[in-house]
């Protein structure tokens, strides 16, 4: 899992007494963000802060009472708000938007997305996190509750200052599609439709645990016994889709992968790649190894499904490392599964 992130939009505050934004879409009217004061989650958690670059770009600033901390929430809001719409949660990868690795940076995903009548939801935070509720503070990484985030504290943040109609789905790549799996698990019914891109579907055996580690450790800095506790102990099993996927039984799921091998989006100073010309053969060839484990993981799942007789959509590429231009493909061929739960009545 590589390292994903967002750059902070120039925005204009909304001050506490906003009138109601005109939406530019349909000739509807964009209703006015509901505000602090009469917005909290049940645990106490609220929207400290928004901000607006126009009627259809807003920031939120949600304070989480889990973490203690104020997490910057990007909202594309959709062109039509005459009547109630669903939510997209779209999550980057490990970086957790705080870099320069972002659906927004570096694909057309809010281009893609524009058009499609729905809120489209994007955190910046949780890097290295795996999105999990760790068991203590880490001294690098800090206090992480994630899954409290975004299955109990966002969701009626957003529905309420939005006007949503309740309907979600949630899609993740690299890294956050491990978390996405596992938010429907701890959740189930929570979103209607589930799509990961690049991610590793098993924590708790040796190979899985070495790729999270990798991601956590090596490149975060962090320590996992402070998300999971020992590689022994119980709960890397519990964080397993795999091994509880039984819970994944009822949403539209929808599975991508490469295989590792360099294919078209792999080339040097082409227009997905991050790093210089000169850094691509070693760029690559580290994308490589990840995606050829995704890969063996993505297998593993789809068996498993098959087992329990859950259904799911899965895509095999051909070729592909891990990288963006793999998942703004991705994206696009998830999209009739995501709006299947989004669009479709339960």
């Amino acid at each position: 899992m590589l390292a994903a992130i967002a750059v902070v939009l120039g925005l204009g505050a909304i001050p506490a007494h906003a009138e109601p934004n005109t939406g530019s879409g349909t000739g509807s009217t964009q209703p006015a963000i509901v505000l602090p004061s009469s917005v909290q989650s049940p645990d106490g958690s609220f929207i400290e802060k928004v901000e607006a670059k126009d009627a259809r770009n807003v920031r939120l600033y949600i304070h989480s009472a889990a973490m203690n901390s104020t997490i910057p929430v990007d909202v594309l809001r959709p062109t039509d708000t005459s009547v109630p719409r669903p939510t997209l949660y779209l999550l980057n990868g490990a970086g957790g938007g705080q870099d320069d690795a972002t659906w927004k940076r570096n694909t057309d995903a809010m281009e893609f997305l524009s058009d499609k009548n729905v809120n489209v939801v994007n955190v910046i935070g949780g890097h290295w996190s795996f999105y999990a509720d760790w068991i203590a503070p880490d001294p690098v990484l800090g206090t992480n509750k994630w899954v409290t985030f975004f299955t109990e504290e966002l969701p009626p943040l957003i529905d309420t200052a939005l006007g949503t109609n309740g309907v979600n789905a949630i899609a993740g790549l690299s890294m956050a599609g491990t978390s996405v799996l596992n938010f429907e698990i701890a959740k189930p019914g929570l979103y209607r439709s589930v799509a990961v891109y690049s991610g590793i579907a098993q924590t708790s055996d040796p190979i899985g645990q070495r790729m999270i580690k990798v991601t956590v450790e090596t490149y975060g800095g962090g320590d996992t016994r402070n998300m999971w506790g020992p590689s022994d102990g119980p709960l890397w099993a519990a964080n397993d889709p795999i091994l509880n996927a039984e819970k994944l039984r009822g949403p539209n799921l929808f599975v991508s992968t490469g295989n590792g091998i360099p294919g078209v989006y792999d080339q040097p100073g082409g227009k997905f790649r991050l790093e210089k010309p000169e850094d691509n053969a070693q760029t690559v060839a580290v994308g490589a190894a990840i995606e050829a484990g995704v890969n063996w993981s993505t297998h593993n799942l789809q068996n498993r499904l098959d087992q329990l007789g859950i259904p799911a959509t899965f895509v095999y590429r051909d070729s592909g490392t891990h990288s963006w231009g793999y998942w703004q493909e991705d994206l696009h061929t998830s999209w009739p599964v995501l709006a299947q739960g989004l669009y479709s009545a339960p």
